[in-house]
């Protein structure tokens, strides 16, 4: 009998696998990027330190990674698709169970004697409902749930990097919002000291009533502009307190100008390195595979299925004599199901195992593709917005240059006051398109990075075994 056990529990775990043999499907994209290669551009960052260096970003994602509440979410989702893996996982080892009975009753036959009360008692151990994995059901079943859980872990690490990428976008936001707010307090402040000085020379009768209300409707118009900037700023900094998880970090420690931030160029390399560094397309295929492994459970089903039931133990009528002699009792009950009529139930679960198969290869290469229009359209991007910034930075300082001469031609009586005030208005609108580039090219430079994957490591902040 153990010589049997042994023998079927060997051929069980040795099982053949009716799934489909798995081939990664062809990336469904060019070769290369259709934007012009740019020089000495550097490779991805060990960490994501090694891109962000501000100290107050670096803080905020810090904080984001520790507190964020739908990055917790994630991790736990790997502990739950862990613990499924440890269950179907475990359905390919037969399980051993104690079994201890106690009954009490009487047995009656037609035309015998009346039987007295009788006391049974029995302990046995043995294996109950072994499925014989010969057609590799289980086995498929296992390997579903393993790429599965290793999907779970591919979904935690692109949220951790689309954190990560959220966090830098809303910081870079917040301070764009609070340089345009100060140069919005510092153009106001102008504006005002020229109203008061506006209506002094228009109470002498040196100014005229169009140059009064030029005067007044700027003043007006940028504490307007001052107020929406207000308030989206607050907004900004409460963003930023939902992902840290920390609406208590001040948004304005040790923060740097967005001019003067510098994040290292990323060379972009072959689309076809984004299959290996991009965890959401890693998840993408972990989910393929277990739909590939998902055909094999639903082939199985076709062919006959083997338990095995078996147990060893001893019996008797008083508890004091159940481990004596002559009491021993053993069973060994295989069971052999065939599938004859189902109506179609297991068609019907094959093709539905195909049609997902058939869904995730879809949703890889639309993954793919995906992935291939992000990075390109920042490579883009990130081309043009160098030369905008450069010519917005020519108008800006033509601006400054401009408001500077005007003035001087005011003081000598050359230029009108409204010649003064456009200059004014016109540097000021350089300037905050100038912030708001400088805003554009930062996010760009971070979108970039989350296109190409983030940093190279095997797992990012918050994962443990």
């Amino acid at each position: 009998m153990k010589a049997m056990a042994m023998t079927l529990l060997a051929l069980a775990l040795a099982g053949c696998s009716l799934a489909p043999k798995y081939e990664r499907p062809a990336a469904p994209v060019p070769q290369a990027y259709d934007t012009p290669a740019a020089e000495g551009l550097a490779a991805m960052p060990q960490d994501w330190r090694g891109y962000f260096n501000d100290p107050a970003l670096q803080a905020w994602i810090e904080a984001a990674l520790k507190n964020n509440r739908n990055l917790r979410v994630a991790a736990l989702r790997i502990q739950e698709a862990r613990a499924l893996y440890g269950v179907q996982q475990a359905d390919r080892l037969p399980s051993i169970d104690g079994v201890g009975e106690y009954s009490r009753g009487r047995d009656a036959e037609p035309g015998q004697p009346r039987m007295p009360v009788a006391d049974r008692y029995r302990a046995a151990v043995g294996i109950s409902a072994f499925e014989l994995d010969f057609f590799g059901r289980v086995k498929s079943l296992s390997d579903a749930a393993l790429s599965r859980y290793l999907a779970s872990e591919e979904a935690h690490r692109a949220a951790t990097l689309s954190l990560v990428s959220e966090t830098a976008t809303a910081y870079f936001n917040q301070r764009s919002l609070a340089e345009q707010l100060r140069l919005t307090e510092s153009t106001l402040a102008v504006r005002e000291a020229s109203l008061k000085l506006t209506q002094r020379r228009y109470d002498a009768g040196l100014e005229t009533a169009v140059g009064l209300r030029t005067a007044q409707m700027l003043v007006e118009s940028s504490r307007a502009t001052h107020a929406e900037l207000s308030r989206e700023y607050r907004q900004a900094v409460h963003t930023l307190g939902l992902l840290a998880g920390d609406f208590s970090l001040p948004p304005d420690a040790d923060a740097v100008t967005l001019e003067s931030q510098s994040l290292t160029p990323l060379a972009a390399g072959l689309p076809s390195t984004l299959l290996v560094r991009r965890p959401d397309l890693r998840q993408a295929e972990d989910t393929l595979r277990a739909a590939n492994a998902d055909i094999g459970a639903a082939r199985a089903a076709f062919f006959p299925s083997v338990q095995l039931t078996t147990d060893i133990g001893t019996t008797a009528g008083s508890f004091s004599d159940l481990f004596g002699s002559g009491t021993g009792t053993w069973s060994f009950v295989p069971k052999l199901t065939l599938p004859i009529f189902n109506a179609g139930r297991n068609s019907a679960n094959l093709s539905l195992a195909e049609t997902r198969k058939d869904i995730a290869v879809a949703q890889y290469e639309g993954s793919i593709q995906q992935a291939f229009r992000e990075v390109a359209d920042a490579l883009s991007a990130r081309d043009t917005l160098r030369a905008q910034i450069d010519a917005q930075r020519k108008v800006r300082d033509a601006d400054r240059d401009r408001q500077r001469l005007t003035e001087r031609r005011y003081e000598r009586g050359v230029a009108s006051y409204l010649e003064m005030l456009e200059a004014q208005r016109s540097l000021f609108e350089s300037e905050q398109e100038f912030i708001r580039l400088q805003q554009r090219r930062l996010v760009n430079a971070v979108e970039l990075y989350k296109a190409l994957g983030g940093w190279e490591q095997a797992d990012p902040p918050g994962i443990s075994g």
